[in-house]
């Protein structure tokens, strides 16, 4: 889709309206992870040094109204330190004390303003909340992504009263996105883990008629397996979605769409360190094991089939990663991954929930080429949905 970056935008002089997404964990009042406020300096670096003031918002939890334990605050610090300069902060995101706030701020100056969600018609899109933050700037930039499936005051609503542009973030997340979903190069590959069909059956549906091959994982994959007579043993199974995955099977098959499941898996009594755990075939699984991961063969049929792909898709991860050593599946199917890429045969854009602290815990998020932070915008877009936050930017 067409949409205005900054480099798009005449920003000298003026006051810039950057929505990012600021929502970082904090612990006795400080940020235990500043990842996403280091992410978000290039966007406002860049427009201090086209000579604009910058006002940052964010949303940062699911506050009732004011709650101090919910402050924006505490983000003050990390901010100027990713800047290199100071950060103003107001405490409110509208009214007096943010009009004064803004009016105050000189070009080359930043502002921060206090959480979004302390007021309820944030969420609502309500038209004067929307009126009164667009007070506050002559210029909105949304670069956050992962709120794009919103249809907020600050997400949505900003971009229908001001000029209106993509913030560096935004702009590389939706150009990874095009460049895996929209204008691939073929042959086109999908990896699709997880815990259960049902959450992600609009994503299979999109996904079986844009790629060339579908690799099911995770518990996912346990209920392909069952519902081709395999037994899975006391695996994580949606027994009732047996129909709904031929379905699947029938569709892919249609579509020219080869799937990829797990020929052997690693059992174990019980998801718990220490468990004994064996590679068995898929059609060995003992009645009282359960799947708890992906097998050496299965990855390695996995990362030969990438090789004679172009471009990867990535959303869950194969097995219970969280405990070792049930993350081998993930961890070698991620380095397989990661060496195409760096290779130049693979462009690989991963993404989504668990999907990010699977490859981090491999130690490939650096080397495939775009890992999005983003969780539900991420998987609506993938699921072919139209983002409000992007659309209103078009």
């Amino acid at each position: 889709m067409a949409f205005k970056t900054l480099d798009d935008i005449d920003v000298r002089g003026k006051t810039v309206f950057v929505r990012s997404d600021l929502n970082v964990p904090v612990k006795d009042g400080k940020v235990t992870d500043a990842t996403r406020i280091v992410r978000s300096a290039s966007t406002i670096l860049d427009l201090l040094k086209a000579g604009a003031a910058v006002i940052v918002a964010s949303h940062f939890g699911r506050p009732k109204g004011v709650d101090p334990v919910f402050s924006l605050e505490p983000v003050v610090a990390p901010l100027a330190e990713a800047l290199g300069k100071p950060v103003k902060f107001a405490s409110d995101c509208v009214g007096p004390v943010a009009e004064a706030a803004a009016k105050a701020l000189k070009p080359g100056e930043v502002l921060l303003l206090e959480n979004l969600r302390f007021h309820p018609e944030e969420e609502k899109n309500e038209p004067k909340f929307v009126a009164a933050l667009c007070k506050l700037a002559a210029v909105y930039v949304n670069d956050a992504f992962s709120s794009a499936h919103r249809a907020h005051a600050s997400t949505e609503g900003m971009a229908h009263h001001l000029p209106a542009a993509a913030g560096r973030l935004m702009q590389a997340e939706l150009e990874a996105l095009e460049k895996v979903l929209e204008k691939p190069e073929r042959p086109v590959a999908a990896i699709v883990g997880g815990a259960k069909v049902s959450t992600k059956l609009d994503l299979l549906g999109n996904l079986v008629s844009r790629v060339d091959v579908l690799v099911i994982g995770g518990a996912m994959a346990n209920t392909f397996l069952a519902a081709q007579g395999i037994d899975v043993g006391k695996s994580l199974c949606e027994h009732e979605m047996k129909d709904t995955a031929l379905e699947v099977l029938k569709t892919a098959e249609a579509k020219g769409c080869a799937v990829i499941l797990p020929t052997d898996v690693v059992v174990a009594p019980a998801f718990a360190a220490g468990s004994p755990s064996t590679v068995v075939a898929v059609s060995a699984v003992p009645a009282d094991q359960m799947i708890l991961d992906i097998g050496p063969v299965s990855v390695r049929t996995v990362v030969n089939r990438l090789a004679e792909c172009k471009t990867l898709l990535w959303n869950g991860p194969f097995g219970a990663f969280e405990i070792k050593p049930f993350d081998a599946g993930t961890n070698g199917v991620a380095r397989g991954a990661a060496d195409l890429t760096r290779k130049g045969v693979l462009v690989s854009v991963a993404g989504g929930g668990d999907t990010v602290s699977a490859l981090a815990n491999a130690g490939v998020v650096d080397t495939l080429s775009y890992v999005s932070t983003a969780g539900g915008a991420f998987l609506e877009w993938l699921e072919g949905k139209t983002l409000p936050g992007v659309a209103a930017l078009g």
